[in-house]
């Protein structure tokens, strides 16, 4: 590659990790990992139970510090960067484990995650003024696009908790994208989902994609990773195995070992 192409791929960087290192006391959860996520692409991270996905992503989304190695997201720091300034920085991610305000209807789940943008004189929260409830109106009517987005308008008003399991996945999705994330992690998002909430999931990533959205994907639904995913980089004891294009990864013989068990359809 010429010094111009190096340039130009450098500069469409988003996220870059160096030689990541996490311990839970003796055990090893990341070892040496080391990867780059391109602005405007789906970057997945498959692997066995245990291989340290989830782990990854709480060291970017700030759940935990590193032992060793840097994380740099727009060319700032993330290493010592508690995960509130990492939200506002313009990083986002949905749980492996539901986490919803579930008392709360669908719309006030929305609209919670509008709060990092929020800026209201602190007097206006007691005093309710003309900006507060401007401030208001503004999240509820981007609260039901979101809804509207992940197809749970006919919903917004029932509660939380008495959703089906799918409808929760697709709410916390939106409650994470009211934050307006450049970079949106998604831990295990099709896990529980029927075949047509998955190839909903699907379609709802890649419009997130072409809306800008840059997404870093943890799943064990083959179909769906093979299917969304621009590259994918495997881990397996919580290192990395290889990273490559989802076609290179299919044929990877010490993927299909560790793994995959034999080549994907």
């Amino acid at each position: 590659m010429n010094t111009a192409a190096a340039t130009t791929v450098t500069a469409q960087l988003l996220l870059q990790a160096r030689g990541l290192h996490k311990n839970f006391g003796g055990v090893k959860a990341i070892s040496d990992i080391s990867f780059d996520v391109p602005a405007g692409s789906i970057f997945a991270i498959i692997g066995p139970n245990g291989a340290g996905k989830s782990t990854l992503l709480n060291l970017i989304s700030g759940v935990y510090p590193p032992n060793a190695g840097s994380l740099s997201f727009k060319d700032a720091d993330l290493s010592r960067m508690p995960a509130h300034q990492r939200v506002r920085l313009g990083i986002a991610r949905t749980f492996q484990k539901i986490r919803l305000f579930k008392q709360l209807s669908v719309l006030e789940n929305v609209i919670a995650g509008f709060h990092v943008h929020h800026r209201i004189p602190a007097w206006q929260y007691v005093v309710h003024g003309a900006v507060f409830a401007d401030d208001q109106r503004r999240s509820r009517e981007q609260a039901a696009k979101l809804l509207d987005f992940v197809g749970m308008s006919t919903r917004m008003h029932m509660q939380a908790g008495s959703l089906s399991y799918g409808e929760q996945r697709m709410l916390e999705l939106a409650r994470a994208l009211a934050t307006k994330p450049q970079l949106l992690l998604i831990d295990e998002p099709a896990a529980g989902l029927n075949a047509a909430e998955v190839d909903s999931l699907l379609d709802r990533i890649r419009s997130l994609r072409t809306g800008g959205t840059t997404v870093v994907l943890v799943e064990h639904n083959m179909d769906l990773v093979m299917n969304v995913a621009d590259r994918i980089m495997v881990m397996d004891y919580g290192r990395r195995l290889f990273e490559g294009m989802p076609a290179e990864v299919q044929k990877n013989p010490a993927v299909i070992a560790a793994y995959l068990g034999g080549e994907l359809s």
